[in-house]
């Protein structure tokens, strides 16, 4: 989607129609409505316009989870891909900020391989013990809102693209989700820009296949801009504080 293709004149109704999910899931938004969200006095939500109050539905933690023990916000280490900046915000249910909320935040790189695992990719030999790319975790500022500077993830075999987070409202308190992005834009990525287009075989799971989103719904799609050749992806996570 090209930058600066919308036009700049925004109403509070048309701005809520321009956050409707696309045909794959997530919401691509213009670049002129995420400023003007960003100016707005009247509230202190990433996106504004959504609404969003309900409790996030908890996922699966996946088998590649660990405690990589490191407080980042730039999580790469190296790896190559189209540059993506996650943002996320924790509420509880009145969509009140909850500063200091630790978020775990974890990935697969552009050729869909996590870190610190063996018995990866479609032959199962892939080995990334002792690494720690695409995972860090920080605490949540005054807003509720953590930053990490990151690569858009890559697909492997049964999933659709997805990041993986914990949100840890207080101590003894933790919500395990996923955030999913839009296949036309993954679609994209994948098919022209290196390293993703270097990969063998085809993506063989899209948004509406994946059994994972079909439970959870559109609450855990992000919305997603471009920022000149990057991305930017945000979410906001609404968790129960005394739960």
């Amino acid at each position: 989607m090209p930058k600066g293709s919308f036009d700049t004149r925004f109403s509070r109704r048309r701005a809520l129609g321009l956050i409707a999910v696309t045909a794959g899931g997530s919401a691509l938004v213009p670049v002129q409505l995420f400023a003007q969200q960003a100016s707005s006095q009247s509230t202190s939500l990433l996106l504004p316009e959504a609404g969003v109050c309900s409790i996030t539905p908890e996922t699966t933690e996946g088998p590649y989870y660990f405690d990589p023990e490191l407080e980042r916000s730039e999580i790469t280490e190296g790896r190559e891909g189209v540059g993506l900046t996650v943002r996320l915000q924790i509420v509880d249910e009145a969509c009140n900020p909850i500063e200091g909320s630790r978020v775990d935040l974890w990935h697969c790189d552009a050729t869909g391989h996590y870190s610190g695992y063996p018995g990866q990719g479609d032959g199962r030999d892939v080995d990334t013990t002792g690494q720690k790319f695409l995972r860090g975790w920080q605490l949540a500022d005054k807003a509720g809102i953590v930053a990490f500077q990151t690569i858009y993830p890559g697909w492997y075999r049964g999933r659709t693209t997805h990041i993986h987070f914990k949100a840890f409202p207080r101590e003894g308190s933790e919500m395990t989700g996923q955030m999913f992005f839009p296949d036309d834009l993954s679609e994209q990525i994948f098919s022209t820009k290196a390293p993703y287009n270097q990969r063998g075989g085809q993506r063989d799971t899209m948004n509406a296949d994946d059994g994972i989103l079909r439970r959870a719904g559109q609450s855990v799609q992000s919305t997603v801009r471009q920022i000149d050749a990057a991305y930017e992806a945000r979410m906001i996570i609404a968790v129960n504080r005394e739960g």
